[in-house]
């Protein structure tokens, strides 16, 4: 849930044409400034089918380039209600105030099924599930997997693999977008201005 309207910036189908510069184009100009250090935190389980959006996505990001941002969560290692408490307790100690952005699986109306969010602030993960977890992020990412209603453990447990594939494929790719972006950014403002002959 949101905490206002103003939170919502994003929501778009992950089928919809170019809707990889879409979903890129909205989270890099979200984010304060291309300086700042920046944190993909991919919160889930592969215990569930529909909550392994967040570690399938880290895990594809893992699989191409990602040396301007540092990343959370993957199948191998993932961030999940567990852990979740000592990592952002770890991302503190290590980093001097990190620009997170928080992915999540969620379940949410039919006419947002499938569809990618892109919401300022916050996030509250497990919230379908009624779990007691820190809110976290200064971006949120939400695949909405499934359409939300009763019993939501049992709707995440059986939602469709394929789908949840795509929702991560598509944010990984706009996330590996977004990191040549920074790379370009970062790259010309160190370099030195050529002298005039």
């Amino acid at each position: 849930m949101r905490e206002s309207e103003d939170d919502y910036l994003f929501s778009v189908h992950y089928q919809e044409p170019h809707i990889t510069w879409k979903l890129t184009n909205q989270i890099q100009q979200s984010i304060h400034s291309p300086n700042c250090e920046i944190i993909i935190l991919c919160i889930g389980t592969d215990r569930s089918t529909g909550d392994s959006f967040g570690p399938l996505t880290g895990s594809f990001i893992h699989q191409r380039q990602h040396d301007q941002f540092i990343i959370y969560g993957t199948l191998d290692h993932p961030v999940h209600a567990k852990n979740l408490e000592e990592i952002l307790n770890n991302i503190n100690k290590t980093f001097e105030k990190p620009f997170i952005i928080a992915i999540d699986a969620a379940l949410g109306s039919i006419e947002s099924q499938h569809s990618i969010i892109v919401e300022r602030g916050s996030m509250l993960p497990g919230a379908a599930t009624d779990q007691s977890i820190p809110a976290v992020g200064d971006l949120s990412i939400k695949g909405i997997v499934n359409v939300g209603g009763v019993m939501p453990l049992q709707v995440l447990q059986s939602t469709r693999l394929s789908i949840v594939m795509e929702l991560a494929k598509t944010t990984a790719q706009a996330l590996s977008l977004l990191n040549y972006r920074l790379r370009h950014i970062r790259d010309t403002q160190t370099k030195p201005a050529q002298s005039s002959s």
